[in-house]
């Protein structure tokens, strides 16, 4: 069995309405292994950067300042097939079209304001794990194993 990694971060949405533990809940049933965890807080720059690659989309703006506006749980994730099945375990991007049973049905309440991200790629994952994790604190987590 080949396990992989993933990149999760729980939104300022979601942690201010203390609903990190419920979604780290939801996330180790699922059968996902946390290999990092940070409680954290992005500035605007640092938002910026991690959106980078939707910088000329009409949304950009109120993404960064949403997600800069508090507090954020940023995790690396491992699990087999660890990208699409945590696409899965999280749900549409509007909760009001999020399977039953999913993060974002339960705990969004709106695309802005879902609740959680998860990449969407594995080369995605490396990026926005990177982002959060330095290359040698990953390395020493999978060393471990």
């Amino acid at each position: 069995m080949t396990h992989s990694l993933t990149f999760a971060m729980i939104k300022p949405d979601a942690v201010a309405a203390k609903y990190t533990g419920p979604i780290i809940d939801m996330i180790e049933q699922a059968g996902f292994d946390i290999r990092a965890l940070k409680l954290t807080t992005l500035a605007i720059n640092d938002a910026s950067l991690f959106y980078r690659v939707h910088k000329d989309r009409p949304f950009y703006t109120s993404m960064c300042r949403s997600i800069a506006r508090g507090p954020i749980v940023a995790m690396v994730l491992e699990k087999e097939n660890a990208v699409v099945d945590f696409r899965k375990l999280i749900g549409a991007t509007d909760p009001a079209e999020a399977e039953v049973g999913t993060i974002r049905a339960r705990f969004g309440k709106s695309i802005e304001a879902n609740a959680i991200h998860g990449s969407d790629a594995h080369e995605t994952a490396t990026a926005e794990m990177g982002h959060f994790f330095p290359y040698l604190e990953l390395t020493s987590f999978l060393l471990r194993k």
